[in-house]
């Protein structure tokens, strides 16, 4: 078979055969072998960009470092300056891959990988949707996700699509007319995977479940459905797998750095350990145990255009307490270090809290669709949602009480029903969000 999107990533530069041959020499090292594997790997790349990366040692402040855990945590805040200062010697903006960060966490930056890192990521990729027999050669993709209105972007993003054999439906209006629509594109195409952002897809499902319809009964090529970007909660997940007759695949990742882990065939969600280097950190920077909530902080082993070395990502989660260096597991994403929400009483928890309790009790009759919920104050929460009918005031108070039980009394919610939710520029919906400051 021709491999159209093989060949377009050759074109590109991205060496992908050698990335390949690489990418299968490190998935062979043994258990036993992986500590000294992961050990050389760091060494390699800190060396490397002490000795070819000004900006790094500056950073950094000497020459050498003998200890790991010595090493000064990287934050958004390092990549606030133009891209050619961060680059390492040899590279420039035109001999490498550069794209800018979707800035969900409020800090979009410009970043580059050089083209071999780069084709290690799609060599990971193109692994890891392989797990559920999809290949990206040959296999229909349905994809929900937002698209430039530029001229030149949207024709880049049709370009990719078409390369990747997908049909982008639009996520900015997904009301029950446009989902008939999209729900005749499965009848009359044989897609062979979903993928795209959670709450888009979330919307689909209960579109379907209100039409009894599970979706294999008109396109019986659908294999499983991939969701990204978005918190995927336990509840939605047995929703999409009952409506879709497929398995629903939790996929984590960040363009900057690589995709991060990827739901496996045993439902657990296995970190790459093949070309990234993930800790869980405490407030102190010190390393927790397995088991431990911390913030997600990863180095990136083959990147030498650019540094990502123990870099906070701004997410916070647990690594399971079975997970070894060669398969490490991501017990739990618990949300952005910015999603934090501090209460009158000082206490701090994650606003995905909110939405969890919340979600828990308000989508029980199906009459909401999709809600988020905004901190306008320490002690003022705005919850915006849309539905076919107006939260009583039963129900208002059931949630009020529930968030009083999990979180504290002495809090105050605006219910306010919305046409629409309002998302970001690329579609995202973002299901938390403080605008206080902390």
């Amino acid at each position: 078979m021709f491999q159209l999107f093989n060949l377009s990533l050759k074109l590109n530069g991205f060496p992908m055969k050698e990335a390949m041959i690489e990418f299968s020499k490190i998935q062979a090292v043994s258990d036993g072998e992986y500590e000294n594997y992961i050990n050389l790997k760091r060494k390699e790349i800190i060396d490397y960009h002490l000795k070819k990366n000004k900006s790094y040692q500056e950073f950094i402040g000497k020459k050498s470092i003998e200890n790991w855990n010595e090493i000064p945590i990287m934050t958004k805040k390092e990549f606030q300056k133009p891209l050619q200062e961060r680059l390492s010697n040899g590279f420039t903006p035109k001999n490498v891959y550069v794209n800018k960060t979707s800035g969900s966490s409020g800090d979009p930056f410009i970043f580059a990988k050089d083209k071999f890192c780069h084709a290690l990521t799609w060599t990971n990729i193109i692994n890891r949707f392989g797990w559920f027999g999809i290949d990206f050669n040959s296999s229909k993709q349905a994809r929900f996700y937002g698209i430039p209105l530029d001229f030149i972007g949207n024709k880049k993003e049709r370009l990719k699509d078409f390369l990747k054999k997908s049909y982008r439906f639009p996520i900015f209006d997904l009301s029950d007319k446009i989902l008939e629509k999209v729900l005749l594109k499965f009848q009359n195409k044989k897609f062979d995977y979903i993928n795209g952002y959670t709450s888009s897809i979330v919307l689909f499902a209960k579109f379907l479940e209100k039409k009894n319809i599970v979706l294999t009964s008109v396109c019986s090529t659908l294999k499983c459905c991939v969701v990204t970007s978005e918190m995927l909660f336990e509840e939605d997940k047995t929703l999409m797998e009952k409506q879709f007759g497929v398995p629903v695949v939790n996929e984590y990742g960040a363009s900057e750095l690589d995709l991060i882990a990827f739901q496996n065939n045993n439902d657990e969600w296995q970190i790459n350990s093949e070309t990234l280097f993930v800790e869980i950190l405490d407030e102190n920077n010190n390393v927790l145990p397995l088991g431990k909530e911390g913030r997600i902080v990863i180095t990136s082993l083959y990147n030498k255009a650019h540094p990502f070395i123990r870099y906070d990502i701004g997410d916070i989660g647990i690594l399971d307490e079975k997970s070894t260096l060669k398969k490490p597991i991501l017990k739990k994403l618990i949300g952005r270090t910015n999603d934090i929400a501090v209460l009158p009483s000082g206490k701090k928890s994650p606003g995905l809290t909110f939405y969890y309790v919340t979600k828990s009790i308000i989508e029980d009759d199906g009459n909401v669709k999709e809600f988020v919920i905004k901190q306008t104050k320490i002690d003022t929460f705005d919850i915006e949602y849309v539905s076919q009918k107006e939260l009583n005031n039963n129900q208002i108070k059931t949630i009020e009480k529930a968030i009083s039980t999990y979180l504290e009394n002495g809090l105050h919610f605006n219910f306010i029903r919305k046409e629409k939710l309002t998302r970001s520029k690329s579609g995202k919906l973002k299901q938390f969000v403080s605008l206080i400051k902390n």
